[in-house]
């Protein structure tokens, strides 16, 4: 038998529990979570779309102003700490850029946090809107390889391909990984092909659990944003840059509670604090 966190969401049909995962950050997946669903000792796994008990973790579902769904972000979790301290309380669940982009569709969030590049025309995510959703610009970040500065088995590597093929080149050198749907997750697809070396299979659901595996030895290297390796005195290596935006449904437009968060994100001090944290605007 086994117990897993969820994250409990109202939609048009009801409550939506989404899985919080577990391992790296679970103490923060804990503290985040609304309750547990228990799966059975010869069940593999829920098929989206089962109806499921919850166990609540306390006396009832913390409602929130502002529901955000969708990939992970240092960047995000700023601007959510920034609307608390302007009294709005926003609840977010990492899911990756293509969960949130379906519970947007689906009208199960205020927000999706998303970063996923058309591979026709190389653009973000402006490909993936219909006439239901609304597009607004959040900021520019850089994903890249990271790994421990002391690791000799990266010394030599000046670009991020030259790390990627030392970390291919020693069976004992093992990555962590990120969550199917995440936008991170499609760029390391796409850099290993059909490569699967050690640690493809950990699977973590932030860019900060990725670092802290890394810096504690638990994993060797993986992909990030940069933003994430002075905190933990890592290696980078650029692989591409990307845009970080959030898509929001058009019939949410005028709650306060989403107002106030695309005020935020246009107010001067907050823009400044981003690009000091090493994000780009425009």
């Amino acid at each position: 038998t086994e117990y897993l966190l969820v994250g409990l969401v109202e939609g048009a049909a009801g409550l939506t529990a989404y899985p919080m995962g577990k391992g790296s950050g679970s103490v923060t997946t804990f503290s985040n979570a609304d309750g547990f669903i228990t799966i059975g000792q010869h069940r593999e796994i829920i098929d989206a779309g089962s109806r499921v008990s919850v166990q609540l973790l306390g006396r009832g579902i913390e409602a929130a102003d502002l529901v955000i769904i969708g990939s992970h972000c240092v960047g995000l979790d700023y601007l959510i700490g920034e609307l608390l301290r302007q009294g709005i309380r926003a609840k977010a669940l990492h899911v990756g850029s293509m969960g949130g982009l379906a519970a947007a569709r689906r009208g199960e969030c205020d927000i999706a946090g998303i970063h996923l590049m058309d591979p026709v025309s190389g653009d973000y995510n402006h490909h993936l809107l219909n006439d239901s959703l609304s597009l607004h610009s959040g900021y520019g970040r850089m994903q890249g390889i990271v790994f421990r500065r002391d690791d000799p088995r990266f010394a030599a590597a000046a670009t991020a391909d030259e790390a990627l093929a030392a970390a291919l080149a020693d069976a004992d050198c093992s990555m962590v990984n990120r969550n199917p749907g995440s936008g991170t997750r499609i760029v390391v697809d796409a850099l290993l092909g059909e490569r699967r070396p050690t640690g493809y299979g950990v699977q973590t659901k932030s860019h900060n659990a990725v670092a802290a595996a890394v810096a504690q030895g638990r994993a060797d290297w993986g992909v990030a944003i940069d933003t994430v390796v002075a905190r933990y005195d890592l290696g980078f290596l650029p692989l591409q840059a990307e845009q970080y935006d959030f898509v929001i449904p058009r019939d949410r437009l005028t709650r306060p509670a989403v107002a106030k968060f695309v005020a935020v994100l246009q107010q001067a001090e907050v823009r400044e604090r981003l690009r000091q944290m090493g994000f780009r605007l425009a």
